[in-house]
C-alpha cells in the first residue's frame, strides 16, 4: 500500500483517467465496427466525419497510437468507397 499522500492521490487520478481512457477506446472500436458493418453507402458516408472525428481525437490525447488512427482511418474509408 502506498505510504504518502501524494502516491495515494496518484492511484486515485490513474483509476479514474483509466476508466475515461477504457470508455472512450471502447466506443471509439463500437463506432469503427459498425461502420464496417454498415452496407448502406449513404448512412455510411454520414458515419465517416463522425468516426474520423472521434480517431483524431483520440489520437491527439493520446489514447490510441496516431499510426493506428491513420490505418483505421483507411480501411473505413476504403470501405465507405467501395459502397458508393
Amino acid at each position: 500500500m502506498a505510504n504518502h499522500k501524494s502516491s495515494l492521490k496518484r492511484i486515485r487520478q490513474t483509476e479514474t483517467r483509466r476508466l475515461h481512457n477504457r470508455y472512450y477506446a471502447k466506443t471509439m472500436r463500437n463506432w469503427v465496427r459498425t461502420l464496417r458493418a454498415t452496407t448502406d453507402g449513404t448512412e455510411a458516408k454520414e458515419m465517416l466525419p463522425k468516426v474520423q472525428k472521434m480517431l483524431d481525437k483520440l489520437a491527439k490525447v493520446n489514447i490510441i497510437h496516431k499510426n493506428k488512427a491513420s490505418n483505421l482511418k483507411s480501411s473505413v474509408m476504403k470501405h465507405v468507397n467501395s459502397l458508393a
